[in-house]
């Protein structure tokens, strides 16, 4: 009983003790691990063919931790930043500084946001005033060799303070640090504590959709954004695996077809003569969603034909539909300028096979209408710059595509040089057989799925004795511009830029001026033969172009005792107003030669537009029998209103088969 006494005070004891730790840790509190959670933004939709396009923000909110005390250092953390596809911002400065930004706080321009007011984007950076966010680089303007290492100290005065970054820099610029991933090297991060929040934004970064491709199945392809943090400090990260983009088709084409004959003339007026000038086919483009085309930067072109200076586009998150990121000129100092791109988005057609004597004319100016036809306005209700008056030939509240000059990929300096035209027209660029002709995007819509017609003139002079122009097919491919095969990090190739998906689609057939004949039935046999006149009849009182050409004969059947057909024989040049006439025994004009004792059918091709033949069928010297008939057009004849109709073997359009 005694032993049980004692035990029984020593168990109180322990009890009272425990009592009391339990008291002071209550009393004194646990203060709650730093912790952020990562979210996507504004998932966004990329074209399938950029190679540096914009995804998606990515931000963390943080809460929890011990707030850095007055005077003591701020623990630095160390950012990663991993794609699922290669990165593809920006490289600026020197070794592998990257436009990739990092803000704490969402550094505002304007002081109006500080005051507790909705975010108005700002045309300029506006110095803020004590005790609001600032923007500046953790050293001016990139620390060198320890990335961005900052030893800044804490405001920490015995209660949380409500902004610690109010005077510590808080914008930080990320280093490459594989094809893949950027880091953000010794960022102070300062806990919020228990109070406030901390607000970490990751943007412009950019991402190479092209290597990823249009998913074959109802679920797109996505663009995945992982994060990790590790430094001096622990922070614990919840969902750091985001979706921050979405893949698709950005430019959908269509195009018509002209065929077009080497006789006549075509749109000589603007190569000197005096005909057309007449559309011959249209290239239709459109985007595959909204705000696929671009314009370079918040800026509107007043003229359509200056490229405005490049507006700020610094407030964090904001949508402004451009191919540029967040852009603060006041803050970043490198050249090149952070998040600012070199033009907006280009459109590159490309005339594959052009033969001698073409040439190629498209308009200086598109217009980009909405779906119903009409011209969409192209300015949000929050502008930055002030509102430009839209009325007279260019307005610039419409959506527009203006003709620049760059080289054969779409490729030239910053901003655009729009090149003028003769009456809005102008000849394309050529390099080789290939033309090519660049839009870039000046205005447009974000909120509406534009799309555009471009005329194509195509002028060339007839000399169908030098075969000019030279006959043949050419096609057009159409994509995004510039083209290129870097898809990695670069500081030197173009922002935006676009891998090459386009497929030729047809454009215009140069034909020859050819009139195809049919003599069912020839024979030079059993005391018959055969006599044929075939008329070029280019020259008449109408004002038709005179045309000239050979003709080529060619002969199926046999010869007497079961010899083979003549070869097929190819005739002097006809003039117009002239007549090839001969016979099979004899021969005839134009160097035709005899072919005694040929019996079957004949097909005459002649190298001119107006033919017509009679064949006169007799026994020698037409003393006994005779017979003559019409030979028959195997080409497309025409209605009166020009358009081809009815069957026709050879494809060529001629006149009417009826006689």
């Amino acid at each position: 009983m005694a032993d049980f006494r004692k035990w029984f005070l020593t168990f109180a004891v322990v009890a009272i003790l425990l009592g009391m730790g339990s008291t002071a840790n209550a009393q004194i509190g646990v203060t709650p691990a730093f912790n952020c959670v990562a979210n996507a933004a504004n998932p966004v939709i990329v074209r399938a063919e950029g190679l540096t396009e914009l995804v998606g923000d990515l931000t963390l909110n943080c809460t929890g931790g011990t707030p850095t005390l007055l005077g003591a250092q701020i623990p630095l953390s160390n950012v990663t930043i991993f794609l699922n596809t290669n990165l593809t911002s920006r490289l600026i400065g020197s070794g592998s500084l990257s436009e990739a930004t990092l803000m704490i706080d969402e550094p505002h321009p304007d002081p109006a946001v500080a005051a507790g007011n909705s975010p108005i984007p700002d045309a300029t950076v506006i110095t803020p005033p004590a005790g609001s966010p600032s923007q500046s680089l953790c050293t001016a303007p990139f620390n060198s060799g320890q990335g961005n290492a900052c030893p800044e100290t804490g405001t920490f005065v015995g209660i949380p303070s409500p902004d610690p970054y109010a005077t510590q820099p808080n914008v930080f610029s990320g280093r490459q640090n594989s094809a893949s991933s950027v880091v953000f090297l010794g960022v102070p991060i300062d806990a919020p504590g228990t109070s406030g929040t901390r607000v970490i934004r990751v943007t412009n970064i950019r991402a190479n959709a092209f290597q990823l491709g249009v998913s074959s199945t109802l679920v797109p392809t996505s663009i995945t954004m992982f994060i990790a943090v590790n430094g001096s400090q622990q922070v614990t990260i919840n969902n750091p695996t985001q979706t921050v983009a979405f893949v698709q088709i950005g430019l959908i084409v269509g195009s018509g077809t002209a065929n077009l004959l080497q006789c006549n003339d075509n749109n000589t007026s603007l190569i000197g003569g005096s005909s057309g000038p007449d559309r011959d086919f249209s290239v239709s483009i459109r985007e595959g969603f909204a705000s696929s085309f671009k314009r370079r930067n918040y800026a509107v072109s007043l003229d359509g034909t200056t490229a405005p200076a490049p507006v700020a586009q610094n407030v964090p998150g904001y949508p402004y539909n451009t191919e540029t990121g967040f852009y603060a000129p006041a803050l970043f100092t490198a050249t090149p300028i952070v998040g600012l791109a070199d033009f907006g988005t280009r459109i590159l057609l490309r005339f594959n096979n052009i033969g001698a004597g073409v040439h190629i004319f498209v308009p200086t100016q598109v217009k980009l209408l909405a779906p119903d036809g009409t011209s969409p306005n192209i300015l949000p209700p929050q502008s930055p710059v002030t509102a430009p008056t839209c009325s007279g030939d260019f307005d610039p509240c419409e959506g527009l595509l203006d003709l620049v000059s760059t080289d054969a990929t779409g490729n030239s300096g910053p901003g655009f040089s729009a090149i003028a035209g003769s009456g809005g027209i102008a000849e394309v660029s050529y390099s080789g057989t290939t033309g090519y002709a660049t839009y870039e995007t000046i205005n447009s819509d974000p909120n509406s799925p534009e799309h555009a017609s471009i005329d194509v003139f195509v002028a060339f002079f007839s000399n169908t004795t030098s075969n000019l122009p030279a006959p043949g097919s050419s096609t057009v491919s159409v994509s995004f511009a510039p083209l290129s095969n870097v898809g990695v990090a670069s500081s030197t190739d173009p922002i935006p830029r676009f891998g090459d998906t386009s497929q030729p689609v047809a454009g215009f057939d140069i034909n020859l001026c050819t009139c195809d004949l049919l003599f069912p039935f020839v024979t030079n046999v059993a005391g018959f033969d055969t006599g044929i006149a075939l008329a070029n009849t280019s020259l008449d009182p109408f004002g038709t172009g005179n045309q000239t050409g050979t003709v080529t004969l060619y002969y199926f059947g046999s010869t007497a005792g079961g010899g083979a057909a003549p070869p097929k024989f190819v005739t002097q040049v006809v003039p117009a107003g002239q007549e090839l006439i001969f016979n099979l025994s004899s021969g005839g004009s134009f160097g035709v030669p005899a072919t005694p004792g040929f019996s079957g059918y004949l097909i005459a091709v002649a190298n001119f537009q107006y033919c017509h033949a009679f064949a006169f069928i007799s026994d020698v010297g037409a003393q006994r029998l005779a017979e003559g008939y019409l030979a028959i057009q195997l080409d497309f004849p025409f209605n009166l209103q020009g358009a081809a109709f009815g069957f026709s073997r050879t494809g060529v359009n001629g006149e009417n088969e009826g006689h």
